[in-house]
């Protein structure tokens, strides 16, 4: 399969080492694996012993400076990528065998596949998250945890800009200012593992502040809120229960399209009324933070969800001179601290700052370490 697998990762402990390390055993019988690592030095280290020959495991390039450190991983794989077709994913993704399959079929005549996450296994937590999936496949397109991209397309159009919160987004709407095909495959189902209960409720709000990205869906929260009080307020109790209800039909809406119902449990559509409230008042408490600053992620503070694509489409032709998103993702612009970033920009040439691999695999079998791995 010629298809490269660009997976970038940060963690603070190992808890789900063993289970990567096996799914990174499995993946790389079918496709180069390329880790990009930003994990402290002893957790680095760890990882480059247990992935040693297995895996191409760098450090992320120093050079990219990025509001999210995920987009300095994602170019400095497709840097080191030899294969044009590329998947990028995050570190709870797990593709099978036919998942990769139909990503290499789809970007053979695409710049960018969106395909569709399920969460597997499914604690409560999962669910309540899937009822976001349905109504986001009912009522437009699902944003995954991974893409495939044709790599040779993202070197012409010069990477994305890191300084932005939702970098899925952020990439896919660069494809399309640079004139990329981009296709959503709703019926490409690729498992994902779901979080612990401590981090689901970490991202309530960054991920409302992701809306701030789409006016018009961030707007329909907003005013969710003063609906339901309004209404409560009135008594008006059948109003609350119509709303409820819709909100269910078209979560299922959202289940039986694609083929959904193989994957979707029918519990994820009854929990979309709870999550359109969660939504609801997360929306405000983003929008407070928009106001004072940006949403803190990763010990900073990320001010752009993303930018619009008629901005995208202005300046995909740079004028001589004009700086290009590596540039736009310096910490001094946002006023942002010293540390590893945490989001995507890219350059086309291979930076002398992207660290030697850890360990290679090649299409001729093992190679040697150009370093130790310690």
């Amino acid at each position: 399969m010629d298809l490269d697998y660009v997976l970038p990762l940060r963690w603070s402990d190992d808890a789900g080492l063993e289970e990567l390390t096996g799914y990174l055993r499995r993946l790389a019988r079918h496709a180069h694996v390329i880790v990009v690592d930003g994990s402290a030095g002893e957790l680095y280290d760890r990882h480059a012993r247990r992935w040693h020959g297995l895996v191409t495991h760098v450090r992320p390039d120093g050079g990219l400076r990025c509001a999210n450190g995920k987009v300095a991983g994602v170019a400095t794989g497709l840097r080191l990528a030899r294969a044009d077709r590329v998947v990028i994913a995050d570190d709870d993704v797990r593709y099978d065998e036919r998942g990769l399959l139909g990503m290499c079929r789809l970007l053979a005549e695409a710049d960018l596949v969106r395909p569709q996450n399920f969460f597997d296994p499914l604690p409560w937590h999962a669910r309540w998250d899937t009822a976001r999936t349905l109504l986001n496949r009912a009522l437009g397109t699902d944003h995954p945890g991974t893409l495939g991209v044709r790599r040779s397309f993202y070197l012409r159009m010069g990477g994305y800009d890191g300084d932005v919160l939702f970098e899925n987004l952020e990439l896919v709407r660069t494809v399309r200012a640079h004139g990329g095909r981009v296709v959503t495959a709703p019926d490409l189902y690729v498992r994902r593992l779901p979080c612990e209960v401590r981090r689901f409720w970490s991202q309530r709000v960054r991920q409302a502040y992701d809306d701030l990205a789409q006016p018009v869906r961030m707007g329909l929260f907003l005013s969710v809120l003063p609906a339901l009080t309004a209404a409560l307020l009135r008594r008006r109790y059948g109003v609350v229960a119509a709303g409820a209800g819709l909100a269910v039909i078209t979560a299922e809406a959202g289940r039986r399209r694609a083929g959904g119902r193989a994957v979707f449990p029918a519990a994820g559509s009854l929990f979309a009324p709870v999550w359109v409230l969660e939504r609801a008042i997360c929306s405000w408490l983003a929008l407070c933070a928009a106001l004072t600053g940006g949403v803190p992620y990763a010990g900073r503070r990320v001010r752009r969800a993303a930018h619009s694509t008629r901005w995208l489409r202005r300046h995909a032709v740079s004028p001589p001179g004009a700086r290009n998103p590596v540039t736009l993702c310096e910490p001094s612009q946002n006023g942002l601290t010293e540390e590893w970033p945490h989001r995507h920009s890219a350059t086309v040439a291979r930076s002398q700052a992207i660290g030697s691999p850890s360990g290679v695999r090649s299409s001729n079998g093992p190679r040697r370490s150009s370093g130790p791995s310690s």
